[in-house]
């Protein structure tokens, strides 16, 4: 049995030709979809999740090729798990379980999820939240030099396929556990039970992660640039909450989100990347004044 969100009901609903997305739902009132980022699943947002439940019907799904929802094989062209499919899987689940209309909040992996379905789904997606990203533009944009070096993860993802993945798998705890490590500032905010989770559902999860991951560094890129050139804004509310990555890498996170959501609302936090668990009570309250504008 997948570990999930105690008191949330368990979904398994198809949302594209032979794939099921695992989700977990819990509450009543407007709808929230929460997605998660790497390396976790829905449990991620066990805190916030249980909180926004009073007065919201709150939906944590698991990503396709993460968690417990289905893996599909990666296509040649990445469009298997290009955001903009991983996008339309979030518009169908929320369809099924009965909400045409939904506020969208996404972490990191999620985060571009979240970003590529409010750009594409305007009429669907009511508020975003993001939470410690950068547009997918800007996040290669930034990356330069030896500061590059933070995102040594990203640029081995992006090789062709067969080399990551048997690296990766020859030690996916040790791989996996790092960013666990190195992101968090507050280690006890994923207890041992909860890191294990995440472990596991990675292990278990080492292609279609990558293939996630191999999609950001092209099909992905595609998309979003004819976005940039064809000027799409985020027309709804939009928060960010974000550590100073700035600081360290010399630029102005704040202004690059608003040349795509000019309706911004961007905070800088200083706990880890992992803020759902480490600061819930910030992100949910972050989230009841996105849904408030």
């Amino acid at each position: 049995m997948t570990q999930t969100i105690p008191g949330f009901e368990h979904h398994r609903v198809e949302v594209a030709e032979d794939v099921r997305l695992f989700a977990a739902v819990g509450g009543s009132g407007t709808p929230v979809v929460l997605l998660h980022g790497f390396p976790q699943t829905h449990l991620m947002w066990r805190h916030v999740a249980a909180d926004l439940a009073a007065g919201h019907t709150v939906i944590c799904p698991d990503l396709r090729g993460y968690g417990a929802s289905d893996k599909p094989a990666e296509a040649p062209d990445g469009s298997a798990y290009a955001k903009r499919t991983m996008a339309v899987d979030v518009v169908a689940l929320a369809r099924a379980l009965g909400h045409e209309r939904f506020a969208l909040v996404g972490h990191d992996r999620g985060a571009l999820v979240a970003f590529r379905a409010a750009l594409d789904h305007p009429d669907r997606v009511t508020h975003l939240a993001s939470l410690d990203v950068l547009p997918l533009l800007d996040t290669w944009d930034v990356m330069r030099g030896t500061s590059a070096a933070v995102g040594f993860h990203l640029y081995l993802m992006a090789q062709q396929p067969g080399l990551p993945e048997r690296m990766i798998a020859a030690s996916a705890d040790a791989f996996f556990g790092h960013f666990l490590d190195v992101w968090s500032r507050d280690p006890a905010a994923i207890p041992d039970e909860v890191r294990a989770a995440y472990l596991a559902a990675c292990r278990e999860a080492v292609p279609s992660i990558v293939a996630d991951y191999r999609a950001s560094a092209g099909i992905d890129v595609a998309h979003d640039t004819a976005d940039r050139a064809a000027g799409s804004r985020l027309r709804m509310p939009v928060s960010v909450l974000q550590q100073d990555w700035g600081a360290a890498l010399g630029f102005d996170a704040a202004a690059l989100w608003r040349a795509w959501a000019p309706d911004l609302v961007h905070t800088t936090v200083d706990c880890g990347h992992f803020m759902a668990e480490e600061d819930p009570a910030r992100v949910t309250a972050a989230v009841r004044d996105l849904l408030r504008r």
